[in-house]
């Protein structure tokens, strides 16, 4: 994370990055999250197993180890949580070394994995806009003598271009130092002042901190939009999945066998439990 960089994530309290992926990750990473949103979309026509106490229903796959909720339809959202656990080729996240440059540049505590999401918004699909201003602790943002020092913050995987009406990620750049909650009614990204989309190519990625207020414009497309998303914290921070939230991170024995030594040390509580 270079000077200017720093300057920017701190000021606006984004960064978008581009080509943090390469073009073969990028086809890699698209045909597995095809895999899971196949997977997935019959899971959602199985009986509720569990009901996240943010209120969203969840479907387990046992085989696959992922929580899905949502619907495969156009104006909603599919969400699968913890992918890692779907597909060995989303190993190629754990540890990234581009991304991690970012991580440890604004997480001052060793950092680990929190957050885990393929996110598909399907055409007519929009994200409310949350946080921004005065939040919970666990997504504030400060400025210290050692420099940033973010609570969760997250990377976004981009596995196709992403344009104007095509459903942006978008923010109110600043927000994460504002203090006060926005005054404006409702949570409708496509109408709240200040609110901006980034567009963005394939293999960019956009790093931000959970405290800059954020959704995800009306997608006007019939293009599906599908992201990687992937949150970091201090090594104290356990699941901020919906799903497992404020619970341990959900990482099956086969999946952490996979990882190397320095992939295990991004899930704090396994690396305690299981040797090697």
């Amino acid at each position: 994370m270079n000077t200017a960089e720093t300057y920017e994530f701190d000021r606006m309290g984004y960064l978008l990055i581009p080509e943090l992926l390469t073009a073969s990750e990028v086809s890699r990473l698209a045909a597995a999250i095809d895999r899971l949103e196949e997977l997935a979309t019959r899971q959602l026509r199985r009986p509720v197993d569990k009901v996240s106490a943010w209120g969203p229903e969840y479907r387990y796959d046992k085989d696959y180890g992922y929580y899905v909720q949502g619907a495969r339809e156009a104006g909603k959202t599919m969400i699968i949580e913890d992918f890692f656990n779907g597909d060995a080729c989303f190993d190629m996240l754990v540890d990234h070394a581009p991304t991690m440059q970012y991580i440890r540049a604004i997480v001052q505590e060793r950092p680990t994995i929190n957050n885990s999401e393929i996110r598909i918004r399907y055409p007519g699909n929009q994200t409310k806009t949350h946080l921004g201003g005065p939040v919970a602790s666990k997504y504030r943002y400060a400025y210290t003598g050692q420099g940033i020092s973010c609570m969760m913050v997250r990377m976004i995987y981009f596995v196709h271009d992403v344009g104007p009406g095509q459903g942006e990620f978008c923010v109110v750049p600043a927000t994460h130092k504002s203090n006060m909650p926005s005054p404006y009614a409702g949570s409708d990204p496509d109408k709240e002042p200040g609110m901006i989309g980034l567009p963005v190519k394939a293999g960019d990625a956009i790093l931000f901190t959970e405290n800059l207020r954020h959704g995800g414009l009306t997608n006007h497309s019939q293009q599906t939009r599908k992201t990687l998303h992937v949150g970091y914290g201090p090594y104290w921070m356990k699941s901020q999945n919906i799903a497992t939230m404020d619970e341990e991170q959900h990482i099956l024995p086969q999946t952490f066998a996979r990882y190397a030594p320095e992939q295990r040390l991004l899930f704090r509580s396994w690396n305690t439990l299981l040797p090697g």
